[in-house]
């Protein structure tokens, strides 16, 4: 924590924050940041004061360098990097996910907190095979019932919460209000529908049909990863913290260490929801294109209109006295 509360720690954090969160602004609220000139201002050349500002930093770092302390101030200089690619770069994530809906953010971090609660149960009352040397109290028989706990506890907790507009629909901005809403029609995804249950299962429950939410069956990928390969973010912050000899990397919370130790797991689940939104669920924004369109000039406007309605005849979606008229 000592590394952070040094001034030049402190100037590279509000440099990475100004970059990050400077491009979610201006990709969630495109609408609120045209409507101002200072804001459209730095919007526009908001990359270029970013890395301004780091280059400010980086000169400032060379030109303090002292004899005989190089290898302690590159030391620094290089922890301070890793720890801000690290942390800076996993919170900017989860609030992107966060702007994707509450859904996206609640049902990840809760299966992470299940299978950690779920593994320790098995672990204790059925455990017998070490799972790997990193973590000696960790079992194989832990790992597997957690996986399976949590992948039913997902698909319950994604029934429950699809139902709801307030956890489904994504933060927008409202012209008419001047207000940030979150309330939309929700998506197909978040819609019940009926799906064929396959003939060996059939023979066991005797169902032949369910109804779900297509978000439950990609809530079981989410289990399956929190499951399987959360854990994993807490053996590698236990093996660093054996590397070096601490027990917790800070004590902010008594007697559970400090915030990373906590989440360890959760900084991995946040990567790996944000690459499966933009693989699996995101696609283009109609709202956000109409946005930019309305910002360009008019011979541009023009351009992309007559190329759209070329377009859309060509589809037979408009017909040709549609065209002249």
């Amino acid at each position: 924590m000592s590394r952070l509360r040094h001034p030049r720690t402190r100037y590279f954090l509000l440099c990475v924050n100004y970059f990050f969160y400077g491009e979610t602004v201006t990709d969630y609220f495109f609408t609120l940041v045209q409507r101002e000139e200072p804001l459209r201002i730095l919007s526009k050349y908001h990359r270029f004061i970013s890395f301004t500002l780091y280059l400010i930093g980086f000169c400032m770092f060379v030109l303090s360098l002292v004899k005989k302390h190089y290898r302690l101030q590159f030391y620094m200089f290089g922890w301070t990097h890793v720890t801000l690619l690290v942390v800076v770069t996993q919170s900017h994530l989860v609030i992107h996910n966060l702007f994707e809906g509450m859904i996206w953010f609640i049902v990840p971090i809760s299966c992470v907190i299940c299978n950690d609660i779920m593994a320790y149960m098995f672990g204790f009352f059925f455990g017998r095979t070490p799972l790997i040397k990193l973590s000696p109290k960790k079992t194989w028989e832990g790992f597997i019932g957690g996986f399976f706990a949590t992948v039913v506890f997902g698909l319950l907790l994604s029934y429950v919460m699809s139902g709801y507009r307030c956890f489904v629909c994504p933060v927008e901005y409202n012209n008419d209000t001047n207000s940030f809403t979150v309330d939309c029609e929700p998506s197909d995804l978040f819609r019940l529908q009926e799906y064929n249950i396959p003939g060996v299962i059939q023979s066991v429950i005797g169902w032949k049909t369910v109804q779900m939410y297509p978000f439950q069956i990609h809530s079981i990928a989410l289990s399956t990863f929190a499951s399987l390969i959360g854990p994993f973010g807490g053996f590698f912050a236990s093996g660093f913290k054996r590397a070096f000899k601490i027990k917790d990397f800070a004590n902010t919370i008594p007697g559970h260490g400090g915030i990373m130790d906590r989440f360890d797991c959760q900084y991995l689940m946040a990567t790996f929801v944000n690459v499966y939104i933009a693989s699996f669920i995101r696609g283009p924004n109609p709202s956000k294109l109409i946005q930019q369109f309305l910002t360009l000039r008019p011979d541009q406007q023009l351009h992309i209109f007559n190329t759209l309605r070329s377009h859309l005849i060509d589809k037979g979606m408009l017909t040709s006295t549609t065209e002249d008229e």
